[in-house]
């Protein structure tokens, strides 16, 4: 029998339609997964568990989970496992479903969705805590513990808006499987707790884990609503600053180094930041580096203010905050005394020439004269005359006749009267 190739071309399409109609058929056969359950073990923390439906056809096929969270917030993945751990704050409840899902053909099989959830905690509105912070700082252990460094946590928090007077809180955290409620908490005016501190934890300095901290309340009025938050560490870690932060200068070449912070990470793993203050013009002048060590021209004729901060690298950890500044030290020359001097030279200076320039204008226009006239001279004893010899020659003989005359002072008399 001969089949043409029109003839042909039917078949294969006939046959195209038939798969496509039974594809549909086969998505029945995944049964959706079976005793969902949502179970907490610890805090912030849950574990999803099901079952593989018992009533699936048994095929030699490897069967996948698709986990939706829905609640408090979205997430989406697949797992082969029939459990799943899941770290999330829990004080808004928790929800989330999971189905059975088959790859085939580039195509996805899946089943019906399975539903669990945790209810909200009770409590009253407006009780739980708010503006929880938290830091942590890592301290050199001493060689009285196994571990040659601590981690320190400090949190605080404000209390609800309508939380009774009476009520107290309580704080506890977890890293890892390790829980620990705090012993040594701050209070406010009415005795409540707001912050806490735990001098040493369970916290690894270099853990890449996240950090529940969980706090709940009591009262005799209401209910307290509990609250927790996560925090990862390279977010809060409190970095400590550069030890031994030495500066030269030799010249115009200023020399800075310093030692890694007091920290777990070996030097490699740090970024560092260095800051020269010129204390006579008040430039400032701010550097990044991965060594421990700067060099700088400067000019050699002012004084330095040398600082540097240290931040965790990148490549060791997620970015996080940069330490405190180091304590300055200064360098260089003490530029204020010369300056004091030059100021009083240029003062000093500046006050002659301006009394010599009022000087020569007051002489000018006579303005002394104006503003200090002479102080009249007291009169002679009785008669203040004025002699007046004048000398006449008679004819052309040679005998000179001497004449006296004398004048009187027109204001002698009335100076006179007035002062007798």
């Amino acid at each position: 029998m001969i089949i043409t190739a029109p003839a042909l071309l039917i078949l294969l399409g006939t046959s195209v339609v038939l798969q496509a109609d039974l594809r549909p058929d086969e998505k029945f056969l995944l049964l959706p997964p079976v005793n969902f359950t949502i179970k907490v073990t610890g805090l912030a923390q849950v574990l999803l568990h099901w079952e593989p439906n018992p009533d699936r056809e048994q095929r030699n096929v490897n069967l996948e989970y698709q986990v939706k969270i829905n609640a408090p917030q979205e997430d989406d993945y697949e797992t082969r496992n029939t459990e799943s751990k899941c770290v999330t704050i829990l004080h808004k409840g928790f929800s989330a479903s999971v189905r059975t899902i088959l790859w085939n053909d580039h195509s996805l099989l899946a089943s019906n969705w399975v539903f669990a959830e945790l209810q909200v905690p009770q409590g009253s509105p407006g009780t739980s805590i708010v503006n929880l912070t938290c830091t942590t700082n890592t301290v050199a252990d001493n060689g009285m513990h196994l571990r040659p460094y601590q981690v320190s946590l400090h949190c605080t928090w404000l209390v609800g808006k309508d939380a009774p007077e009476d009520t107290q809180y309580f704080l506890y955290y977890r890293y890892g499987s390790c829980t620990e409620e705090c012993q040594d908490y701050n209070k406010d005016s009415l005795e409540r707790n707001v912050a806490c501190w735990f001098p040493r934890t369970f916290i690894h300095s270099k853990g890449r884990d996240w950090l529940a901290v969980y706090v709940n309340g009591s009262s005799k009025h209401a209910t307290i609503k509990p609250f927790d938050q996560l925090f990862a560490l390279h977010a809060i870690d409190q970095v400590n600053p550069p030890l031994n932060v030495t500066a030269e200068i030799e010249g115009t070449r200023l020399s800075i180094q310093w030692e890694k912070p007091v920290s777990a990470f070996p030097i490699h793993c740090f970024d560092y930041e260095v800051k020269i203050y010129n204390t006579r013009n008040g430039y400032f002048q701010t550097e990044k580096m991965t060594t421990n060590a700067f060099i700088s021209i400067i000019d050699d004729l002012s004084k330095y203010c040398i600082q540097v901060r240290a931040a965790v690298s990148s490549v060791c950890r997620e970015t996080g905050l940069w330490s405190e500044w180091s304590q300055p030290i200064y360098v260089g020359n003490d530029e204020q005394k010369p300056l004091a001097e030059w100021f009083l030279i240029v003062l000093t200076a500046t006050v002659c020439f301006v009394l010599l320039i009022f000087s020569l204008i007051c002489r000018m226009c006579h303005l002394w004269a104006k503003l200090c006239p002479p102080v009249p001279a007291p009169k002679s004893s009785i008669n203040d005359l004025f002699v007046t010899i004048h000398y006449e020659k008679a004819g052309s003989g040679e005998t000179e006749i001497e004449v006296v005359s004398y004048v009187e002072d027109p204001g002698f008399e009335t100076l006179e009267d007035s002062v007798f």
